[in-house]
């Protein structure tokens, strides 16, 4: 899954603040092997700002209308509002990338059964910090896939993701991926996303445009783990990384 931000503070630092900017990564990004485009318009770094649904309205869906029917991937959307989601689907998103597991928005739910799209369900604590980490991620996983159920979701299009970074400490987050094989429990294929998240930073005292060499790790540790998809922000490098990880773990 290919991370296209059209927020121009993301912590990345890899904001898109142009349509066509956008759009070129997004064709790059399939040209190097994504299966998925993930456009968010938020950001979600520790302590942003959030913003208003008109403007988060404003930067998706151009280029969601821009790509859709233009590239040969499926589009996501990340959002947790469900205006924005809604709108997104409109204009041909396919997915959507609940960051708050329908606890902000449980109408998400509705949505994605009424629309017959898949929704990634992710543990957040940045509501409510927890101590221990691993059971308090599977439970709020429970929760979140039995609101999808009960609002109409097929099992087959839900997907849960851990939530490293949100909400979660240094060592929390470490704790996650090490243990990641424990959400298999759960009976849905895993989104991990670890992409120059801070825990990469702290480890190795970089910046976030100098972690590729730490999500490479993450991304291939997660997969050994049962990591089914990665969000990533360099799809080039962590498409060799994934397919040999593969070969490793999952080939027969």
């Amino acid at each position: 899954m290919g991370i296209i931000n059209v927020s121009p503070d993301s912590f990345s630092g890899d904001g898109l603040d142009s349509l066509d900017a956008a759009v070129a990564q997004a064709q790059r990004f399939v040209a190097e092997g994504a299966d998925i485009l993930d456009v968010g318009g938020e950001s979600t770094r520790p302590n942003s700002a959030p913003i208003s649904v008109d403007e988060e309205l404003r930067r998706v869906i151009p280029v969601l209308e821009r790509l859709a029917g233009k590239v040969k991937v499926p589009l996501s959307v990340d959002t947790y509002k469900f205006e924005v989601a809604r709108r997104a689907l409109d204009a041909g998103a396919e997915m959507l990338n609940d960051i708050w597991g329908l606890k902000q928005e449980p109408r998400l739910a509705e949505l994605a059964a009424e629309r017959g799209v898949p929704v990634i369900l992710m543990s957040n604590q940045r509501d409510k910090p927890q101590k221990n980490i691993v059971p308090a991620v599977l439970s709020d996983l429970k929760r979140a896939i039995d609101l999808a159920l009960d609002a109409g979701v097929p099992w087959e299009n839900i997907i849960v993701d851990p939530g490293v970074g949100f909400g979660k400490t240094l060592e929390q987050n470490l704790e996650l991926v090490r243990r990641l094989d424990e959400l298999k429990a759960l009976g849905r294929p895993i989104l991990l996303g670890t992409s120059r998240k801070s825990m990469i930073g702290l480890v190795l005292d970089l910046p976030p445009e100098q972690r590729l060499e730490g999500t490479a790790a993450s991304v291939a540790i997660g997969i050994a783990g049962g990591a089914d998809m990665v969000r990533v922000h360099d799809v080039k490098e962590m498409i060799r990384v994934c397919r040999m990880s593969d070969a490793i773990v999952r080939s027969k």
